[in-house]
């Protein structure tokens, strides 16, 4: 069984698929508090469901695509398993992770989404930088910018890893707290070689919204 807070169909809002219809499964709990967290109501609130009962909800969407999302999906183990059924099912399937737990055990036809905690979420210490070994060229890593401390300690971990050789790199703004137009400017004047994303569901409905 595992614990599901929301599944719900939508819009995709940010990675390299922005704009696509997506579905979206949103997993219990979270082991992480970040600072400018939008999804708090996803610590605790769920129902527990078996992964059939997952996968028939999805296909009721008549949608290929698909995001394990959370809180942070990883702290059920089970989401392995659910992830690896829903590939075998012909689904396009994408993991939105905090980047603190172990990610070498996931489906190798999964596109991770690896979100690297930087200072201002106050989570900066529980990356866990040895998930970078198993990214793959498919796969994606953002950073949610909130301060000029952030975009320069994100540039700095950009160029330790090497991360630009791996795969995409994603660049957003934390929703409120930095322009916009900031960050694209400090993106602009150092050339890089990254991806600028909005969280378009937060323009196209109420920015505190669920289910979208």
């Amino acid at each position: 069984m595992i614990k599901i807070n929301e599944i719900f169909f939508s819009i995709q809002g940010e990675s390299s698929k922005a704009g696509l219809p997506c579905v979206f499964v949103r997993l219990t709990y979270c082991n992480l508090r970040c600072s400018y967290c939008d999804t708090e109501y996803a610590f605790y609130e769920g129902s527990d469901m078996t992964i059939e009962s997952i996968i028939e909800k999805v296909r009721e969407y008549g949608c290929n695509l698909v995001e394990i999302t959370g809180g942070e999906p990883l702290v059920q183990k089970e989401s392995l398993e659910l992830m690896t059924r829903m590939c075998d099912e012909g689904f396009e399937v994408m993991l939105e992770t905090g980047g603190s737990l172990p990610v070498k055990d996931i489906d190798k036809r999964v596109k991770i989404i690896l979100d690297l905690k930087c200072p201002s979420s106050k989570m900066m210490k529980k990356n866990c930088f040895e998930n970078i070994e198993f990214i793959k060229p498919i796969d994606e890593v953002k950073f949610v910018i909130g301060t000029r401390e952030d975009y320069d300690w994100a540039k700095d971990i950009i160029t330790e890893y090497k991360l630009t050789d791996r795969c995409e790199i994603l660049f957003s703004v934390i929703f409120g707290e930095l322009e916009p137009v900031t960050l694209v400017n400090w993106i602009l004047e150092d050339k890089l070689k990254i991806r600028y994303q909005l969280q378009m569901h937060k323009f196209i409905w109420h920015p505190e919204k669920k289910g979208v």
